[in-house]
């Protein structure tokens, strides 16, 4: 992808971008439509924490696959005990993290870009990221009959999911070290960037409405049964093929007040992430299963599979591709240059794995104040 950043000239668009757009910014928040429900995982049992309820919110997306397992085999419920688990699901980051600044959420999976704005729009006071849950998962599928090569993207329409996302500030920064101009605000510019809800980017795709996609799974498999083709996949343009594409953040004000409930609740986070490796076939189907029960649907064996081995879950947050994910919102005139100096606190996380006999997960400097 050529990440590197265009420093000079990435300022001064960020400065004059920002009146026009914010980066992470709620471009159709309506279309979010968050369903509130509590957990319908093992009853609770042992002794309650600190706190009575704890409020969970994330996408019924496989990028967040932590989050749909451990919650359908019930193992953060048997970490919590007492402590009632109520979810929240939600289509977009901006919709969360307002949720969380509300406090209708106190914890909370979620993509970088997201969480990036969250902190930086709080001056550091919102949240804080204490653990990680995904990389990969994310690629650029196209219409064969109009994109043979990446050289064919000039004048195309590519769709993103929204405006500032994870996904949308990927694709401008890939963009912009092509040397192609685009107007990150409208989209507008040597190539057309069509910010598109999940949900509906099949049918445009289908309609011709757009000639690519560079999206999370399972969109990506979803457009390849419809007659797509992968161009790229963001994996080959990270170093070591990895990049953080899911976060857990918490309210700063939650993790004061009940640390013993975020103690438990990356307790079960981990034991889940084990659960995955160990036990891939269940707990791709349990994902499946907990899609259904939002969506509506299951997902098919040929959107599922694929999407599905191309997600690596893990417990590190990959700090150090926050940054850089950070440097490409600035490149792509999203975000003025950001003080991350705080963001992270793996505290509770490396206890956790300590007590696992596993080493200690970094903050690449971020986790200062």
């Amino acid at each position: 992808m050529r990440r590197s950043a265009v420093a000079a000239v990435a300022g001064l668009t960020a400065v004059t971008l920002l009146s026009a757009c914010s980066y992470g910014s709620k471009a159709d928040d309506k279309k979010s439509n968050a369903a509130d429900s509590t957990s319908g995982s093992a009853a609770a049992s042992g002794a309650k924490l600190s706190a009575d309820t704890v409020k969970i919110g994330y996408f019924a997306n496989l990028t967040h696959g932590t989050a749909l397992v451990g919650l359908q085999e019930g193992l953060f419920q048997k970490e919590l005990g007492a402590t009632q688990i109520k979810t929240q699901v939600f289509n977009a980051g901006p919709s969360e993290i307002e949720a969380l600044n509300a406090g209708s959420i106190d914890i909370g999976w979620i993509g970088p870009s997201p969480a990036i704005n969250g902190y930086t729009k709080s001056d550091g006071k919102s949240l804080k990221i204490i653990g990680g849950s995904a990389s990969g998962g994310v690629k650029l599928v196209v219409n064969p009959d109009k994109i043979s090569s990446l050289e064919d993207l000039k004048g195309k329409k590519i769709a993103t999911p929204q405006l500032g996302n994870t996904q949308d500030v990927a694709l401008l920064n890939y963009l912009a070290g092509k040397g192609y101009k685009i107007d990150a605000a409208t989209g507008a510019g040597d190539v057309s960037v069509v910010r598109t809800d999940n949900k509906v980017t099949p049918d445009a795709y289908r309609q011709g409405s757009i000639d690519g996609a560079w999206v999370p799974e399972p969109t990506a498999s979803k457009l390849v049964t419809l007659g797509a083709k992968v161009l790229l996949n963001e994996k080959d343009v990270w170093p070591d093929k990895k990049f953080v594409i899911t976060n857990i953040i918490v309210s700063q004000k939650f993790l004061t007040e009940h640390p013993d409930v975020v103690e438990a609740v990356l307790r079960g986070s981990v034991n889940t992430n084990a659960f995955i490796k160990a036990n891939p076939d269940k707990a791709k189907a349990d994902a499946n299963e907990a899609i259904k029960k939002e969506a509506g649907n299951a997902l098919e064996p040929a959107v599922l599979d694929p999407a599905w081995a191309d997600v690596d879950f893990l417990d590190d947050p990959l700090a150090g591709t926050l940054q850089a994910e950070a440097d490409h919102a600035v490149t792509a005139g999203l975000l003025k240059k950001p003080n991350l100096n705080g963001i992270y606190d793996l505290t509770l996380l490396n206890k956790v794995l300590a007590a696992k006999g596993q080493g200690p997960v970094a903050d690449a400097g971020l986790g200062g104040k």
